[in-house]
């Protein structure tokens, strides 16, 4: 059967040519889609950022109870996976044991767990939170700015980066691992759709999955790198005082330049492209080390000297306060007000998740060869999401300790420019040189997850579009790792964070559609390897005799 899918694969792959090793049809299809939006953002930046804010009001209006169903059954569909009989199904032989230990394997996730949103958001939402949201203010009892408003911010951020972007990558991750090395299928999303069409998934239908996965990992990964670089302008603006890194307009409002984010985006995508032509082996590896080293280094500083015994209390609160609200809130739709809040926060994180699913989901699938489907849920769904509650206590809470109890000036600086709030924060705990070296260590820690990002993403993409060869040729990874930077320097242009907004929700609709057929692909494939009793009219039910 191995041998069967690897001719399927390789008779759809161009053996010769500029296209070797990639399946041209969607190698040049995706190429001409992404290439016309960098072109149209690009020339008709005024025009594109219409149509993004335009795209973005309608999906967030008309589709809004979608994007927070799905993403509520996807969780349900992990915890059910976690506890049905198909938990003690391994990812790969049944004699095969794990490639790495659980030191390394949690080590790994880490990494997958931490990235540039995580840096970007950790304060500044929590602080965006603590000032204004539908449970807070007028009619609910409950003052902004007051310690009641801290507690609802930081439930509200644990539940954005809590269980339901882990149960999203364990939907993908999980079925890429059963059907790549339990079904020797290649590691790729049209895998997941053997079950119900069968050899057809090397035709039109699995070329669509694999183009739509490739798509939701380019505007995923570029929407990151948007966030990224804009914090990374003006970390460099605090840092240095170098006026190039911001704009100030006629009524005081910083925010980052234009100009010197495109040039960081083209000296960061450089570095990246090094990283992709040294290998996996060395650029990656040695960045991905460097990126372990200094979140823990970055999280001890806060741990140290901020305000260490609130922080122990709140991280215990925070956790339990989320447990108590997450289901109600995963269901909550404000059907009564149908404000807009909920399509600003709620539904650009969830398409977010969405989007970067086939990136992370096949990252993690490659570091699970041999575990349990129950080892790995429980790994997957727990350990990231543990280590984001630490992570967003240490730096949250910091913040907002600073606001309720210290000289505040961080909610205020949120107002004016969303990106600096992790270097006023800094400035506010008044460490002096310390706190301008761990402001350094944070900028630095933005640009190797860049990096690692973009290069990452451009082996997923490359990946896909070589139909599950986890050695794609080399100068398409480079292609398209500068591809991702285009296509974040044109939607900075077109309309900054509500682009990329747009991108992510966007990229994440018909994604979540294949995402749907891969959970009905899996629980039909397990329901087939491992079938439940039979019931007998009248009788005991029985489990079927082997090889019925």
């Amino acid at each position: 059967m191995a041998d069967h899918h690897e001719q399927m694969r390789q008779s759809i792959t161009a053996d010769s040519g500029w296209l070797k090793g990639l399946n041209p049809a969607m190698a040049i299809w995706s190429k001409f889609v992404v290439f016309a939006l960098v072109i149209f953002g690009a020339v008709w930046t005024k025009a594109a950022g219409e149509a993004f804010t335009a795209v973005k009001d309608w999906m967030v209006v008309v589709l809004k109870w979608y994007y927070l169903g799905i993403v509520a059954m996807f969780l349900f569909f992990v915890l059910w996976l976690l506890i049905s009989r198909y938990g003690n199904v391994r990812l790969g032989d049944d004699d095969e044991r794990p490639e790495f230990s659980y030191f390394s394997w949690f080590a790994m996730l880490f990494g997958a767990g931490m990235g540039i949103g995580l840096v970007f958001w950790s304060i500044a939402e929590p602080i965006y939170h603590f000032q204004s949201n539908p449970f807070i203010g007028e009619g609910t009892g409950i003052d902004p700015k007051s310690a009641q408003a801290a507690q609802v911010a930081m439930r509200i951020t644990f539940f954005h980066w809590g269980l339901h972007p882990w149960a999203i990558y364990v939907v993908v991750g999980l079925t890429l691992s059963y059907f790549a090395y339990r079904k020797k299928l290649p590691l790729a999303i049209r895998s997941a759709l053997y079950p119900l069409i069968g050899d057809r998934i090397y035709g039109p239908w699995g070329h669509a999955a694999d183009i739509l996965a490739v798509f939701g990992t380019v505007f995923g990964v570029a929407t990151s790198l948007g966030l990224g670089v804009q914090q990374m302008a003006t970390g460099l603006h605090e840092l240095t005082g170098i006026g190039f890194f911001v704009t100030v307009d006629d009524a005081g409002k910083q925010s980052p330049n234009i100009s010197a984010m495109l040039m960081l985006i083209a000296i960061i995508s450089a570095i990246a492209t090094v990283s992709v032509v040294s290998g996996v082996g060395k650029g990656v590896k040695l960045l991905s080390e460097l990126n372990l080293w200094l979140s823990l280094a970055i999280m001890v500083f806060f741990l140290a000297f901020g305000p260490t015994r609130y922080l122990l209390n709140a991280f215990l609160q925070n956790t339990g306060d989320y447990l108590g609200a997450v289901i109600p809130l995963s269901l909550w739709s404000d059907a009564n007000k149908d404000g807009p809040w909920q399509g600003w926060w709620t539904v650009f994180y969830w398409g977010w998740w969405i989007a970067w699913a086939p990136f992370v989901g096949m990252f993690i699938a490659r570091i699970s060869r041999g575990r349990t489907i129950r080892e790995f849920v429980l790994g997957v769904l727990l350990v990231p999401t543990i280590l984001a509650f630490i992570w967003l206590t240490l730096f949250g809470n910091t913040a907002l300790h600073i606001e309720l109890f210290g000289a505040g000036g961080i909610a205020e600086a949120v107002k004016t420019d969303l990106t600096s709030a992790l270097y006023v924060t800094f400035d506010k705990m008044d460490l002096g040189l310390l706190g301008t070296l761990a402001a350094t260590v944070a900028t630095l820690l933005i640009a190797t997850y860049f990096i690692t990002s973009s290069d990452s993403g451009t082996l997923v993409v490359s990946t896909l579009l070589s139909v599950g060869d986890p050695h794609p040729p080399t100068v398409h990874r480079v292609i398209w790792g500068l591809s991702e930077g285009l296509v974040a320097a044109v939607l900075l242009l077109a309309g900054g964070l509500k682009a990329l907004q747009t991108a992510s929700i966007t990229a994440a609709l018909p994604f979540s559609v294949i995402m749907l057929f891969m959970c009905f692909g899996l629980v039909k494939a397990l329901r087939e390897e491992v079938p439940g009793p039979q019931f007998v009219p009248g009788g005991e039910p029985t489990k079927p005799a082997p090889g019925e």
